[in-house]
């Protein structure tokens, strides 16, 4: 008997061990291990989105709030969970440390949906947090940018947002405990309002399907929107966020509203691999169950209603649609990721009846049409890059910090220490390139040694900077950067100006600066103009924040940056 009984327990703990919750709670420490090991990761197209991040946490440990304090491109979540990821893991590597995150808010979420799912399927768990797993573990996008392999420090935020719909859909499709669900949707809902407006209007547009479709209670319906609002209304009267958050993306809106339409289109285009198959399966179960459809349609109720929305197809179409409206204002994310929890469904109910196995393999084929593709192609990138990486070389630096923990092919590091001296001599000819607005390439900001020459030429900055804060007896407090990223206060341990963007896009992301801006901008120490190479968006800038430098001094910093100095500080310089 006691054996009996010992054997069982030990039953128990080996399910509870290769369980989605324990799976979980491992890949955390996994996680963990891996950014307290001082790691390179291999550099790759628009790398310098990363730098964005540092320059919110600078901002957020000197006490500026987001929307309140400066304008951002997003949400302040990501921000926050990086802040606090640097704060416990200083020298992290920064990519894997702002990617995996979000699995602070993911993970808990996801846990909560799979301990339901596992009571009942063990292998609908598993066939659920794997996929997620995978995306969640690899700083990816699912689409290629460039055609040699390298880390995506770009579309950060847009790969953050797909999780959290990924992990909201999994809630609505599979959960029918009603106070899970209503913790699901607040917390789902809030985070993604917090990180990308476009994925909280993606993820609403779920949420109502849900609910149209019976899956959420009006109770809850009603509890989760009073949980939220009140969320915000707290957030408002604690820092001011709230109000200011929204006047941020309606400028956004404004700045963007030209392009909805064609974006649209290509949103469509690039997840054509995505919506056509997905489409074709939803196309064919409406024509298998087309009379039982018509059945319910003749005696209409709420009930039957309900029960026809909740149809796999809709669903199916429900989440085409908030993924293509995702995907208009991205330029890289884990485009339409959260097909999967509502295509595996299908698959299981089909492949639980003997009678409709040959509807399963055409369900089948086209689902996986659908949904392994990404997965593949994450994975394979992922794979060439890392395994690519055997043959990198560290790249050199003194001032990046953690920026620095990159590696490259030898050939990329020669090209871009060349480039810097090529850029020097060659001025005039990457001015004329503004002159007619143009880049040198139309992918310029994703080659290569063109990040890695900008972040060489941001440690040589630093140096003179502090030569030049030494030879003169001052220190620039105040330090703005007129280009996409400003890491110069968080490498130097300074302060950035208030009331400024970050991710500095002067056609989508920076505003007309109002008085509060100019104003600080007038006031910052020390003005940055990089010329290694001049760029259009640079330039852009340099005419934007004009009207509030026209009593600073410019000077030659070094071969690679002009420098504007406040009157205060070129009174004090010789």
């Amino acid at each position: 008997m006691a054996m009996a009984v010992e054997h069982v327990a030990t039953a128990r703990r080996r399910r509870w061990l290769t369980g989605p919750v324990a799976i979980l709670a491992m890949t955390a420490l996994v996680m963990a291990a891996f950014l307290v090991l001082p790691l390179n990761v291999p550099i790759g197209p628009m790398y310098w989105d990363l730098f964005i991040y540092f320059d919110a946490a600078n901002r957020i440990f000197s006490g500026q709030v987001p929307a309140t304090d400066f304008f951002a491109p997003v949400g302040p979540l990501g921000y926050y969970l990086f802040a606090g990821g640097v704060k416990l893991l200083a020298n992290a590597q920064p990519l894997l440390l702002v990617h995996w995150s979000l699995f602070a808010v993911t993970a808990p979420l996801m846990a909560l949906a799979l301990w339901q799912v596992d009571a009942k399927s063990r292998g609908t768990a598993l066939a659920l947090l794997l996929p997620f797993l995978a995306f969640a573990l690899l700083p990816f996008n699912t689409r290629e940018f460039y055609p040699f392999p390298g880390s995506d420090g770009f579309g950060i935020y847009n790969r953050q947002v797909c999780q959290l719909l990924y992990v909201l859909t999994v809630a609505l499709v599979y959960l029918r405990d009603q106070r899970m669900l209503l913790v699901s949707i607040v917390a789902g809902m809030t985070g993604l309002f917090l990180t990308k407006i476009t994925g909280f209007v993606s993820g609403g547009l779920l949420c109502a399907f849900a609910f149209a479709a019976g899956r959420v209670s009006i109770r809850t319906a009603v509890a989760s929107a009073v949980i939220f609002l009140g969320s915000l209304g707290l957030l408002e009267l604690w820092t001011g966020f709230t109000l200011n958050y929204i006047r941020d993306i309606l400028a956004l809106v404004v700045m963007n509203e030209g392009s909805l339409l064609p974006r649209f289109l290509q949103a469509a285009s690039h997840t054509f691999g995505i919506v056509a198959p997905a489409g074709l399966l939803a196309l064919f179960l409406l024509y298998r169950d087309r009379g039982m459809l018509a059945g319910k349609l003749r005696a209409p109720s709420v009930a039957a209603i309900a029960a026809i929305i909740d149809h796999d197809a809709f669903w199916i179409m429900t989440v085409l649609v908030a993924g293509i409206f995702f995907e208009t204002q991205n330029t890289g994310s884990q485009a339409l990721i959260f097909i999967w929890p509502v295509l595996l469904p299908v698959l299981v109910r089909l492949w639980q009846s003997e009678t409709e196995r040959p509807v399963f393999l055409v369900a089948a084929a086209l689902a996986s049409a659908a949904a392994l593709p990404p997965l593949v192609n994450t994975v394979e990138r992922a794979a060439r890059t890392y395994i690519g990486a055997i043959k990198n070389v560290e790249m050199p630096n003194q001032n990046l910090k953690t920026l620095g923990r990159l590696n490259m092919r030898p050939e990329i590091l020669a090209r871009s220490e060349k480039m810097l001296d090529f850029y020097t001599l060659h001025r005039e000819t990457y001015a004329d390139f503004i002159r007619i607005q143009e880049l040198p390439s139309s992918v310029y900001y994703s080659e290569f040694h063109f990040q890695a020459t900008h972040l060489m030429a941001i440690d040589g900055a630093i140096n003179a900077i502090r030569e030049l804060e030494e030879e003169q007896g001052v220190r620039f407090e105040t330090i703005l950067n007129l280009n996409f990223v400003n890491p110069f206060p968080w490498l130097l341990d300074r302060n950035a100006p208030l009331h400024v963007a970050i991710g500095a896009d002067p056609t989508r992301a920076v505003p007309p600066p109002d008085a509060e801006a100019l104003e600080a901008v007038g006031q910052a120490d020390l003005i940055l103009h990089p010329t290694c190479p001049l760029t259009t968006a640079n330039a852009d800038l340099l005419k934007i924040y004009a009207p509030a430098m026209q009593d600073h001094e410019r000077i030659t910093l070094n071969q690679c940056f002009d420098a504007y100095l406040s009157p205060r500080m070129a009174d004090r310089i010789e």
